[in-house]
């Protein structure tokens, strides 16, 4: 075989694991940014020491022990990513404020496309988006580096002990060890267990709430948005730190320091395995419509519990492969709307 081929092929064997190492590193970093950039960097890794792999273990094996070390590296900087209600108290809002944090500070969402592979088993593929949704993510960010790889290899890639412990370096008693602390801490965390309530694919009740909310937010209907909250909704918009809770504040908010999204428009998009939308609000000078947020919607017994606006369209819409404009549609410019 030329060298060339080998090379192609080689090249094509690495690539086929993108997705799911890119769900890893994901899961490991809270970033959609930064694992887009270690699966980049442990890609390069195994390019270049290809030579070096004896096949003692599966290519796929091997490429998680260099994804693992890539993440460890990245995560010595000791950075917790988080969602603004696991920094701060919920804000009244008479004393809402906009205060940005820096973009590392704050869980990145990202397009289930990224980071879900293909898989033919129903439970196999539950798992793996219960394990990107925000809440649970949040959940992994609080855990150290060792046993947040230890539970992701071991609960959600359903790993055997004596192949994590391969990994790490590490015996089968310490896996066990990290993935009973790691398991106790998420056990502490209310809100870390799985969203049950968002099934796969989603059921008509949930089709039909997600049509009900685009016709209320499209529409800048309060009451009507506010029958499909739940009373104690969250409603987050990193990279500000304020969030709110509770139906007033929220439609509050959207009716005040919000007014300008009325006569928004909605397109679905799927990210961290939950429905969510791409929010572009209008856009006086340029007519038409302009990216404002990212959203992504949490879901229990029939109502919206949380909705999470991603602002930095700059970063999020391309990521989504979403445009940067939209144009008026042509009913709405004979209206004048």
């Amino acid at each position: 075989m030329g060298n060339g081929t080998a090379t192609a092929d080689l090249d094509v064997a690495l690539e086929k694991h993108r997705t799911e190492l890119t769900g890893y590193c994901y899961r490991m970093l809270g970033s959609s940014f930064e694992a887009e950039d270690a699966v980049q960097d442990t890609l390069v890794r195994a390019w270049r020491s290809y030579e070096k792999f004896e096949g003692r273990s599966s290519l796929r094996s091997w490429l998680y022990r260099i994804a693992t070390n890539v993440c460890l590296d990245m995560l010595t900087a000791g950075n917790k990513r988080a969602r603004p209600m696991d920094l701060t108290a919920s804000t009244p809002l008479a004393r809402a404020a906009l205060s940005p944090r820096p973009d590392n500070t704050w869980l990145e969402p990202m397009p289930d496309a990224r980071v879900l592979p293909t898989v033919e088993d129903p439970a196999e593929a539950a798992v793996a988006k219960e394990s990107v949704r925000l809440a649970f993510m949040a959940a992994l960010q609080q855990l150290p580096p060792k046993q947040r790889a230890v539970l992701i290899l071991r609960e959600v890639l359903a790993w055997k002990a004596s192949e994590v412990a391969e990994l790490l370096g590490t015996s089968v008693a310490s896996v066990n060890s990290a993935l009973q602390r790691a398991r106790a801490t998420l056990a502490e965390r209310a809100d870390a267990g799985p969203e049950g309530a968002v099934s796969d694919p989603l059921d008509e009740e949930q089709q039909k709430l997600l049509e009900r909310y685009v016709q209320a937010f499209e529409g800048y209907d309060m009451t009507a948005l506010t029958a499909l909250l739940h009373e104690d909704a969250i409603m987050t918009m990193p990279p500000f730190d304020l969030w709110l809770r509770g139906t007033a504040d929220i439609t509050g908010f959207m009716t005040t320091i919000g007014a300008s999204c009325a006569g928004s428009r909605l397109l679905p998009v799927r990210a961290n395995g939950l429905p969510g939308f791409a929010h572009y609000k209008p856009d006086p000078e340029n007519g038409g419509f302009s990216p404002w947020a990212v959203q992504i919607l949490e879901i229990s017994d029939g109502r919206i519990t949380g909705f999470h606006c991603f602002l930095d369209t700059q970063r999020w819409f391309p990521l989504f492969d979403l445009p940067l404009h939209l144009e008026a549609e042509a009913d709405e410019i004979e209206k004048g709307v």
